[in-house]
C-alpha cells in the first residue's frame, strides 16, 4: 500500500473476492494511493464508508442486499462531497445514467481496470468527472430516445420473465389490453422487432436486469 501520508484513501467495494484482490494488487504499488477499507455489499459499504470516510470509493453496481445505485444514494445523503467510482462489467446507458445521476463521478469498466482505473481515481480525487468513452458513446446514441416509464420497465422486466400479458395483468392489476398498449409501445420506444428482441436490448442497455 502506498505510504505517503497525504495518499489517496481509497475504499474497494465488489462481491467477487478476485477482484477486489485484484484492485488491491493494483493500489499497493501506488505509492500515492492506499486502500483504507473494503465491502462486499452495499450495506457493507455504507458501514465502512461511515466508519473510514474515504477519499475515493470504488464501487460495484450488482451486488446482494443492496445495489451499488442505492449504495450511492444512501452514501451521498450522508456525506454529499463522497467521491465514488462505478466499476462495472455493464457499459448500458440506462443504467450509467442511472449511477451518474446518483451522484457517481465516474463510471469504468472491468476490462479496462488496469489501463484507466489508476488515472480515473487521481482525477476524480482532484474533482475531475471522468466517463469511459464506450459508455459515453451510448447515451449519445440513446439521448433523443424517449425513455420507457416506470410502468413500461415494470411490464418489461416482467416479460423478462417468460411471463405472457393475461399474467402480466393480473400482476400489475390492469386489463391486458393495457398491457398489450405498453407491450407496443416498449417496441416503439426501442426499436425491437419483438418482445424478445426488447428483452435483449433492455439487458444491453440496462434498463432491466435479471
Amino acid at each position: 500500500m502506498g505510504d505517503a501520508p497525504d495518499a489517496i484513501r481509497i475504499m474497494s467495494v465488489d462481491d467477487h473476492p478476485l477482484l477486489r484482490e485484484g484492485i488491491a494488487a493494483l493500489l499497493a504499488n501506488q505509492k500515492d494511493m492506499k486502500l483504507v477499507a473494503e465491502a462486499s455489499t452495499g450495506k457493507e459499504a455504507i458501514v465502512q464508508f461511515r466508519w473510514h470516510q474515504p477519499d475515493v470509493t470504488l464501487m460495484d453496481l450488482q451486488m446482494p442486499e443492496m445495489d451499488g445505485i442505492d449504495a450511492i444514494i444512501a452514501i451521498r445523503s450522508e456525506f454529499r462531497e463522497a467521491r465514488i467510482i462505478v466499476l462495472t462489467t455493464y457499459a448500458g446507458d440506462a443504467l450509467a445514467q442511472r449511477a451518474l445521476k446518483a451522484g457517481a463521478k465516474a463510471y469504468v469498466l472491468k476490462n479496462h481496470v488496469r489501463k484507466d482505473l489508476l488515472d480515473t481515481i487521481r482525477a476524480v480525487h482532484a474533482g475531475v468527472k471522468r466517463i469511459h468513452p464506450e459508455v459515453a458513446a451510448e447515451i449519445a446514441e440513446h439521448a433523443a430516445d424517449d425513455a420507457l416509464t416506470a410502468r413500461e420497465v415494470e411490464v418489461l422486466s416482467l416479460i423478462s420473465g417468460g411471463k405472457a400479458n393475461k399474467v402480466i395483468a393480473n400482476e400489475l392489476s390492469i386489463t391486458e389490453e393495457t398491457v398489450k398498449g405498453h407491450v407496443k409501445s416498449i417496441l416503439s420506444k426501442l426499436g425491437a422487432k419483438d418482445r424478445t428482441h426488447a428483452v435483449t436490448l433492455g439487458l444491453r442497455r440496462g434498463i432491466i436486469q435479471l
